[in-house]
C-alpha cells in the first residue's frame, strides 16, 4: 500500500470514529432514560452528551423517563434544567404521558418544577380522566388545570372521562362546576358520549346535573 492510501485510511477511520462513539453514546442515552438508569446518564452527562438528546419520535430523555414511571431520572433531569415542555412528534409533552401512564410521582415532580398545564390539543387534565387516573385529576385541577379546555375535536376532560366511564371524576369534575354543554365536532356532549360507551350511570350523572343531549331531533310536520 502506497504511503498516500495509508494516509487516506487513516483519516477516514479517524473521522469515522466520533460518529460510532456519538451512535454509541446516543442508544445509551436512550435505553438509560427508558430503564430508568440515572447514573449512567449522569457519567454520559459528564463525557458532554445532551441531555435533550431525542429518541426519532421525538422523545426527550425526560418524556421517556416520565412515561415509564421513573421518577429518580425525572428528578435528576428537571434539576439538570433539560427542556421541561418540549413536544415529541405526537404533541405530547413530558406532563401529558406521565398522566397517561398514572405515575402520580412524576406528576408531582413537573408540576412542581413548573410543567405547563394548560396546552393545545389533549391536554394532560384530559389523558387522566380518560385513563381514570383520579388523585392525578385532583393534582391538576389544584394546579390551575382548565376543566373545560377542548382538544381540537372539542374533546374536554369530562367527554374524555365520561367515555372513559370514569365515575368518580365526572362526579369531581361536576363538582368543580365544568361546562356540561361542551361538544364534540360531532355535536355530541358528554352525555351522549356517556350513552354511547353504554356508561349509563355517568349519563344518569351528568342529566341529573343539568346536562343535555347536543343531539337534535327533527319532527316533520304534515
Amino acid at each position: 500500500m502506497k504511503i498516500s492510501q495509508k494516509l487516506r485510511l487513516t483519516v477516514a477511520i479517524a473521522l469515522a470514529f466520533p460518529v460510532i462513539v456519538g451512535a454509541a453514546t446516543y442508544d445509551d442515552l436512550i435505553t438509560s432514560a427508558k430503564m430508568g438508569d440515572v447514573k449512567e446518564i449522569a457519567q454520559l452527562a459528564a463525557k458532554g452528551a445532551s441531555l435533550d438528546t431525542t429518541d426519532i419520535d421525538g422523545n426527550t430523555l425526560l418524556m421517556l423517563a416520565a412515561r415509564d414511571g421513573h421518577a429518580d431520572t425525572v428528578d435528576f433531569l428537571i434539576k439538570k434544567r433539560v427542556k421541561l415542555n418540549a413536544r415529541n412528534a405526537a404533541g405530547d409533552t413530558a406532563l401529558r404521558l406521565a398522566a397517561f401512564r398514572g405515575h402520580q410521582k412524576v406528576v408531582e415532580l413537573l408540576l412542581a418544577a413548573g410543567a405547563t398545564v394548560n396546552m393545545q390539543g389533549w391536554t394532560p387534565l384530559a389523558y387522566a380522566a380518560f385513563s381514570g387516573h383520579l388523585e392525578i385529576v385532583k393534582l391538576l385541577i389544584k394546579s390551575g388545570a382548565d376543566i373545560n379546555l377542548a382538544s381540537e375535536n372539542g374533546t374536554t376532560p369530562l367527554i374524555a372521562a365520561s367515555r372513559g366511564g370514569h365515575v368518580e371524576i365526572v362526579q369531581l369534575l361536576i363538582a368543580n362546576k365544568v361546562d356540561l354543554g361542551r361538544t364534540l365536532d360531532s355535536g355530541e356532549t358528554a352525555l351522549d358520549i356517556a350513552a354511547r360507551f353504554n356508561n349509563t350511570d355517568i349519563a344518569d350523572l351528568i342529566r341529573k346535573a343539568g346536562g343535555k343531549s347536543g343531539k337534535t331531533v327533527s319532527i316533520e310536520v304534515r
